[in-house]
């Protein structure tokens, strides 16, 4: 390829990317500038700045390693694209949640609790050690009972019974264990009970043996069996197993009978009784880890000891970081896997703001996801902070207040899916608002206030929430209009509405979390869309429905149906290659004779959304790929994994299936989360059908289109963690916007121009 320009080391270059649906893409992007991906969902943003630019620069960082240790490491294979030139290092900072460790807190995934143990080793009286002493993950500094989990499970035992019962009326409730059955046969059988005494009544020897006793052999009839007690046997054959192994009933009764509680050795801090003794100041390392950011940065500031100058100023930077970065509300002590795909992506922002390294690539997925418009600024001046250290700063977002910082714009389109992957424009701000492009003509866009509010038909009510930072909260939910909850992050929203309505009657959450499901599902399997294609075929073609499941007798043999082959690596993430016999189609190739109005099942499946509904003009399948079109994922691919999704993308696939069901109460967390401005719109028009039904919306957003949008508003602050958690409005917003003094009247009487 000839070079470019003569300042063309100035720029990334790239030249005939075709990942997924990019058609030939060729742009150049300025080193050591802020650039901005825009577009709708779906326009291929994804597929250029990660699936290409970021894989490649991975690629060739793990080509520079020896073979030795490349055979330790996955197999990246090569973009589909014509020519990269003048890539740096790209270090991706996307919104992954933070594993499941229960043992990775946020003061270990930052390194603010490795420098705090230092300064405890160093300072702390009495000492006790060097800073592993200090350590719940180090066997000298953890709690021996709970082994520095900080938790132990108990069972409620009115989960496995019915005490009101006897044996012979049914009193043992866990699953699989019914009158009759072989464990409630050699129970009743045993001689240590009465089979009509109700449960309520036994001895106290009797529940003991009833519960806790150990494995003993009985004699039943002419036979030996062995008897365990009811307890012993679930903790045995149920919770010892993995939680992903157990079916679903099993594990949907472990999760209503495992009671976690603060160990009582260590009082959940995780620590050994040395670790929690040694103190400065009069407080000890448990009592840091608990408090929040912004207080510990306080306390950080006042210890005066020389010999650890250098160690406590680096703290209190990384400490003031996390402030600064709008994560002042957390502790240390919270564990990562309890933190949003935002916090987890601020988190990992932190790192690398004190990092020394320059001229790096970084890259960012949505990075405002979770931000109040207030908290937006902050992180703006972030970004360009890491910019003036030189380094190429490259972020895929939907925000205007992003896009307006940018120095370079990139917007794909000009539609999802197929229908987009091309350039529409790349440039500055000024070109791309003159541009004509979807982009161009939303950046001024503003949602009107509603003129004409709905009227309540009664309300749900919450009183005295105290969950997390909530103060001792009383509010009610209006019924049958849409109610937007909004406050800074850490203001208390997700504690007030996922802390005290999931689990009422009719009450609906759709939310980002990922979608249990293996390697095979996808949207046609998990909506229930596979069952009528499935039927359709078979009655097309005289043949059985089984052979165009790919989990079954249809399926490649190679690869099991799932169209890629996996090679699992024990030290690193495993390795996938399309399937050579299939070519990742899935089926054998005699499934793939059989043909539906001129296509086979492979085709199918890899028909978008928006496709498959013109294909299938009538019938189950058309209702419900009309309800995946109106949540705004007419792009996916009907066989597209589960596991590529977005958070946002999981949550309005949540949200389809929902539609099917009654009236009820729907609860949304940021649906506009991954939705262009132009979107938006889209499904604002949505959730006015779902209340127009008879149904109850309520949205925690931060989006000001939504706040203005909404018949009741109900904001929390004024600040985050113990700062927040008060009601600080309820009303209409027009009322915010005229008479409101809160952070998010600001904002929104700057949004809607008022």
């Amino acid at each position: 390829m000839q070079a470019g320009p003569a300042d063309s080391h100035n720029v990334i270059q790239v030249r005939g990317a075709r990942e997924n649906n990019l058609k030939g893409v060729s742009v150049d992007l300025p080193k050591r500038r802020l650039t901005v991906f825009t577009g709708v969902s779906g326009s291929g943003k994804s597929s250029l700045v990660f699936g290409t630019i970021a894989a490649e620069s991975q690629r060739l960082i793990n080509e520079t390693y020896t073979a030795f240790i490349q055979s330790f490491m996955p197999s990246l294979g090569r973009p589909d694209v014509d020519g990269l030139h003048n890539l740096s290092a790209a270090i991706v900072v996307d919104q992954e949640r933070m594993g499941a460790n229960s043992r990775s807190t946020v003061g270990t995934a930052t390194d603010a609790y490795t420098m705090l143990r230092i300064v405890y080793s160093r300072l702390g009286t009495p000492q006790i050690g060097s800073s592993s002493a200090f350590s719940f993950n180090s066997a000298e500094g953890m709690c021996q009972r709970c082994e520095g989990i900080g938790q132990i499970s108990d069972i409620d035992v009115d989960q496995l019974v019915d005490r009101t019962k006897s044996l012979n009326e049914g009193a043992i409730t866990v699953p699989n264990f019914p009158v009759d059955s072989w464990y409630w046969q050699i129970m009743a059988h045993s001689g240590f009970f009465d089979r009509d005494k109700k449960l309520q009544d036994y001895t106290e020897e009797e529940w003991d043996t009833f519960l806790h006793k150990p494995q003993l052999k009985v004699k039943v009839g002419a036979n030996n069996f062995t008897y365990e007690g009811l307890l012993v046997k679930v903790q045995r054959t149920m919770l010892s197993k993995d939680r992903d192994a157990m079916q679903p009933h099993i594990r949907a009764f472990v999760d209503r009978a495992v009671v976690f509680t603060d160990c009582p050795d260590c009082g959940g801090t995780r620590l050994s009784a040395p670790a929690l003794s040694s103190t400065i100041d009069g407080v000890n390392i448990a009592e840091c880890s608990a408090m929040q950011i912004s207080d510990l940065a306080e306390f950080i500031r006042k210890i005066d000891a020389p010999s650890v100058a250098p160690l406590l100023a680096n703290l209190r930077d990384l400490l003031d970081s996390l402030v600064e970065i709008g994560l002042g509300y957390l502790s240390l002590d919270r564990t990562s896997s309890t933190l949003s795909g935002g916090e987890a992506q601020r988190v990992k922002m932190v790192r690398h703001l004190g990092s020394s390294l320059t001229d790096v690539t970084y890259i960012f997925d949505e990075p405002t996801v979770g931000l109040h418009p207030h908290d937006i600024q902050r992180m703006n001046d972030l970004l360009l902070r890491l910019r003036d250290k030189g380094n190429t700063v490259l972020v895929v977002e939907h925000k205007p207040e992003v896009i307006e910082i940018a120095d370079h714009i990139v917007d794909l389109g000009p539609r999802a899916g197929s229908g987009g992957g091309e350039i529409c424009y790349s440039g500055d701000l000024a070109g791309l608002r003159t541009s004509g492009t979807l982009t161009g003509r939303h950046l001024g866009h503003r949602a009107q206030l509603r003129e004409q509010v709905r009227t309540p038909r009664g309300h749900l009510s919450i009183t005295g929430a105290n969950q997390h930072n909530l103060k001792d909260v009383s509010v009610d939910i209006p019924l049958g209009v849409l109610t937007v909850v909004t406050g800074v992050a850490g203001s208390g929203k997700s504690s007030l509405i996922h802390g005290n309505l999931p689990g009422r009657d009719g009450v609906v959450v759709a939310d980002q979390s990922p979608i249990r499901g293996s390697r095979r599902s996808n949207p046609a399997t998990y909506t229930g869309l596979l069952n009528p294609i499935r039927t359709a075929f078979a009655k097309a073609n005289g043949v059985k429905a089984a052979l165009f499941s790919a989990n079954s007798e249809g399926a490649c043999p190679n690869c099991n149906g799932i169209g890629l082959v996996y090679t699992d690596l024990a030290m690193m993430a495993g390795v996938s290659s399309v399937c050579e016999e299939c070519e990742g189609k899935r089926y054998t190739p005699k499934v793939l004779t059989y043909l539906l109005n001129g296509k086979n099942i492979s085709e199918v499946l890899g028909m978008s959304i928006a496709e498959a509904y013109d294909f299938f003009p009538t019938g189950q399948s058309h209702t419900i790929l009309g309800r995946l079109n109106d949540v705004g994922l007419g792009y996916l691919r009907l066989g597209q994994p589960l596991n590529t999704l977005s958070g946002g993308e999981r949550q309005r696939l949540k949200l389809a299936i929902h539609m099917a069901e009654k009236a009820a109460t729907y609860i949304l967390d940021e649906p506009t989360t991954g939705l262009h401005m132009a979107d938006v719109d889209q499904l604002l028009s949505l959730l006015d059908r779902l209340v127009d039904q008879g149904n109850t919306v309520v949205v925690i957003e931060h989006h000001q289109a939504v706040m203005a949008h909404a018949d009741h508003l109900i904001d929390l602050g004024p600040g985050a963690g113990h700062d927040g958690g008060h009601v600080v409005f309820t009303g209409t917003p027009a009322e915010l916007v005229k008479n409101g003094t809160t952070l998010t009247a600001r904002h929104l009487r700057e949004y809607v121009g008022g």
